[in-house]
């Protein structure tokens, strides 16, 4: 399993997507795998922070892998079960992560690498990391709370040009719109998170605590909602011609044939 889960001062979780020859990508098996590496950190009182990374330098997460975690996202929207909020990675649900969190990025963070990161409560990121949400190219929406989240940090009119447009922006851009806090070199990029991790853990865990639960309340309301729209919305793509088309043109590395069906 390359989902790597790491203790570092008894207090600090690294959590590492180690999948580089697949740009760090999740397929069902490592969507289940970083879920689970996310409930054992929310259920052990002794850790404090956690910080996820991506191995490889190239990505910090590309999102879904495309032939395995996709065609299983058609299967349940064809099937009879009620709607529900896509917890991608065990992390983009409403109330997934109850505890800090800081995204370490550096290269592509992009599709439901993205909203990975999005959902951690800290960013920082190396200039030479890329971010987008391209799943339009694809026929489908960013379905892992992207359309939400993004506009709640970078503001309407960015979010709206990432995700209509599918387009990759640079380090510079997220920074100036606020998709990260700073930008580190690479060999900076480790150390720098776990100096903001030890800072975290060393202060009164109730105050962090109530301080973050303060600041989500008005961050997050109405979120569990808005994403099972989100949600709604993404099955219903799935069975569309448009989504068949699309991905089959991702594979194939041609350009789609949209229909508008």
């Amino acid at each position: 399993m390359s989902i790597v889960f790491n203790i570092i001062d008894n207090t600090i979780a690294h959590i590492v997507i180690d999948r580089p020859e697949r740009h760090n990508s999740l397929d069902v098996e490592h969507d289940e795998a970083l879920a689970s590496a996310w409930r054992r950190y929310n259920g052990d009182p002794q850790l404090k922070v956690a910080i996820l990374s991506g191995a490889g330098g190239r990505a910090f997460c590309t999102g879904a892998d495309i032939g395995d975690y996709l065609p299983y996202r058609r299967q349940l929207a064809a099937s009879d079960a009620p709607t529900s909020v896509i917890s991608f990675g065990g992390m983009t649900g409403a109330n997934d992560l109850a505890k800090p969190t800081i995204a370490a990025i550096d290269g592509f963070c992009v599709a439901g690498g993205l909203e990975l990161a999005l959902a951690c409560d800290i960013r920082i990121a190396t200039p030479e990391s890329r971010f987008g949400l391209p799943e339009v190219r694809l026929g489908i929406l960013p379905g892992g709370g992207g359309t939400q989240r993004l506009a709640k940090v970078a503001g309407l009119g960015v979010a709206l040009r990432m995700i209509l447009t599918g387009d990759t922006f640079d380090a510079d851009f997220a920074l100036g719109h606020g998709l990260v806090t700073e930008l580190v070199s690479r060999d900076a990029l480790e150390p720098a998170a776990l100096a903001i991790a030890r800072q975290i853990a060393r202060n009164g865990p109730l105050a962090v605590a109530a301080a973050r639960r303060a600041v989500l309340a008005s961050y997050g309301a109405g979120l569990e909602a808005t994403l099972l729209d989100e949600s709604a919305l993404q099955r219903q793509l799935l069975m569309t011609r448009d989504s068949h088309e699309g991905i089959a043109a991702f594979s194939e590395r041609r350009a789609a044939a949209y229909t508008g069906t």
